[in-house]
């Protein structure tokens, strides 16, 4: 598609001579001869780019400038004067003008100024469409009860500064209600921070929170600003913060009661002023009573809970995510969406998906890859995901079992692979959210005979 240029000049053979020039470009053109016939045909025709005369009789080009840019504050206009001065220049700058070219034009200043400007347009373009797909990607999917007063608590709460603490289940979706607080929150437009405090070393989280000054520790080789820092005037999401050490918990409680931060090995603290939204991984009032996590920090955190409810309990929703990753993963690849067939949809809605949200989008990724047909079949799920024991209920085939102790071994390699292969067959991250030793699992894998299956 073309890109749409106005000229508004008084001189004819102005606006005929520059009309053919971007015609032969390949641009769509339109002229005025007035700045009023100029505004009137810019609300009609919408152009991307104007090239607007300084002297008209009438209403002269500064104050059609100004106009266009009240109406359309992105409005990209180059000036154009026979007789331009540095005041000029100056006062069109400060009216939002892109450019000042002098009369009479030169044909090659005209296509460079031109080229800038379409290559600013195309960048503005690129960054909404990142913008849309960062969006889309984020987006809280669902009609169901839950979800309807899920969004309804983010409204009330995003326009405020409370902090909220997000409890669910791994892969609810806890990230997208902190970034939907954010998203609707006065902070939109400043920095949104996440912090996976289980990712992070514990003799690292403090450098990485606070930051630190060149030569405090071994590898301090330069001033770093931390995340409290780099979120001023923003959110710092905390995810998973009931693995942060009781060191690191002490020094968040005191940037949240003193609004300061000071970096290790640094003397002067800085004020920030950040909104803090953290997501346990584990139940924190089991942690408190254990002595790892700090009560006191944990009501500095809990002004709003926010719970978000796993899959199995909003299975309604299930339909509408399926189609929205479908689409999602349509439009990263740049193919047409896939569909699939109903009897599919039922047999994904009966399956109690313990990974929630984030097993069924790798799910769906899965069988758009692998399935081979137009359509996502049954039998695609039955072949793709094995999904075939958790959908017509029962006990999948251990109720054959001969003893108990038959029966609990059957059990445990069930379990442990469904996790395993919810897990990507991740071993250690596996061992990590069974709270078990990973040298346990690696018997356990031996003894049943474990093994990720090619698909």
């Amino acid at each position: 598609m073309s890109r749409r240029i106005l000229i508004v000049d008084d001189e004819p053979g102005v606006r005929a001579a520059l009309a053919q020039l971007l015609e032969y470009e390949g641009y769509e053109v339109r002229d005025a001869s007035s700045g009023a016939e100029g505004i009137a045909l810019y609300e009609k025709f919408r152009p991307q780019l104007v090239f607007l005369d300084v002297k008209m009789a009438g209403m002269d080009g500064l104050e059609t400038l100004k106009r266009l840019r009240e109406f359309d504050p992105a409005a990209i206009v180059v000036m154009i004067s026979g007789h331009a001065t540095i005041q000029n220049a100056v006062e069109a700058t400060q009216l939002g003008a892109y450019d000042i070219l002098e009369k009479p034009l030169d044909t090659d200043r005209i296509l460079v100024t031109l080229r800038n400007a379409v290559g600013r347009i195309d960048l503005a373009e690129e960054n909404a469409r990142l913008k849309a797909t960062i969006e889309s990607r984020y987006e809280i999917v669902g009609r169901s009860a839950v979800i309807h007063a899920l969004t309804d608590k983010i409204e009330k709460v995003a326009g405020t500064s409370a902090r909220v603490l997000i409890s669910g289940e791994n892969g609810t979706g806890k990230e997208l209600v902190a970034r939907a607080l954010h998203r609707g929150s006065p902070r939109a437009r400043q920095p949104f921070v996440e912090v996976n405090c289980a990712a992070i070393p514990s003799e690292l989280i403090e450098s990485e929170l606070f930051g630190h000054m060149r030569g405090s520790f071994t590898g301090a080789v330069a001033d770093r600003a931390g995340k409290f820092e780099q979120a001023d005037g923003g959110t710092l999401f905390l995810d998973e913060i009931g693995d942060m050490s009781s060191s690191a918990q002490a020094k968040v409680l005191r940037v949240l009661q003193d609004g300061e931060v000071t970096r290790i090995g640094g003397l002067k603290s800085r004020m920030v002023d950040v909104r803090v939204v953290a997501a346990p991984n584990k139940r924190l009032e089991d942690e408190i009573e254990a002595g790892r996590f700090r009560e006191d920090l944990f009501y500095r955190l809990n002004v709003v809970p926010n719970h978000v409810a796993p899959l199995r309990e909003r299975r309604e929703d299930i339909p509408l995510l399926v189609e929205h990753f479908l689409l999602q993963l349509a439009k990263h690849d740049g193919v047409a969406p896939r569909h699939i067939d109903p009897l599919a949809i039922d047999r994904l809605t009966a399956h109690d998906w313990p990974g929630n949200v984030r097993e069924l989008r790798n799910t769906i990724e899965r069988l758009v890859i692998l399935s081979a047909g137009p359509r996502i079949t049954v039998a695609d799920i039955d072949r793709l995901v094995g999904m075939r024991a958790s959908a017509t209920g029962g006990l999948g085939g251990l109720e054959s079992s001969r003893t108990w102790e038959e029966f609990k071994l059957a059990a445990e390699k069930v379990f442990l692979e469904a996790k395993l292969r919810e897990h990507d067959w991740n071993v250690a991250e596996t061992a990590r959210v069974l709270e078990m030793p990973r040298s346990n699992l690696y018997k356990k894998i031996e003894r049943h005979g474990l093994a990720r299956r090619s698909e």
